[in-house]
């Protein structure tokens, strides 16, 4: 199955359980530049991954793969829609909200994987995960803080925060 096929599977009714491929995008981009996630195929459908057809299921490891050699090789992950344009939509329904709560949805899927743990790397993480937190709007806490202005900052965030995230929980430095 190639990677249109498994957005067409992933935007049909056959997909009960999935994401939506911009929200999926979201949650393995998430499963790539955290903290290793060893049951993210049966996070990414809801502990219900025995009922999907295998090639689905081929096809995300596939398109994981290649995110997480995107970023091995130094290059930034392109995010499924424009971040940097002026005109976003930041509502609730909008592909920034889709992505951020997919990356979320896979940041605290697992209770025993916690980004935040190493007293070391945990402001950063904290600090470079808020533009996720913030666009997905998920926390009723950050609501007086969604304006315009720092919403479009924290989508032209987005790229350098996932490259610098994949460093911080890749690299020795």
């Amino acid at each position: 199955m190639n990677k249109q096929a498994l957005f067409e599977y992933l935007s049909s009714d056959a997909n009960q359980l999935g994401l939506d491929p911009i929200a999926a995008h979201g949650f393995l981009t998430a499963t790539v530049v955290g903290k290793p996630l060893p049951n993210w195929l049966s996070a990414f459908f809801e502990g219900a991954d025995k009922q999907v057809p295998d090639e689905v299921k081929e096809a995300l490891i596939a398109w994981r793969e290649e995110l997480y050699d995107t970023l091995k090789a130094e290059e930034p992950i392109e995010l499924p829609f424009d971040a940097s344009e002026e005109a976003e939509d930041f509502s609730e329904e909008g592909d920034l909200a889709a992505w951020a709560i997919g990356f979320v949805d896979a940041m605290y899927s697992d209770e025993n994987v916690d980004w935040f743990d190493d007293e070391n790397t945990e402001e950063d993480v904290a600090m470079l995960t808020l533009p996720m937190v913030m666009l997905s709007g998920i926390d009723p806490e950050m609501d007086e803080m969604r304006d315009e202005e720092t919403l479009a900052q924290m989508a032209n965030a987005l790229e350098d925060n996932i490259t610098e995230l994949f460093l911080l929980f890749h690299t020795d430095d």
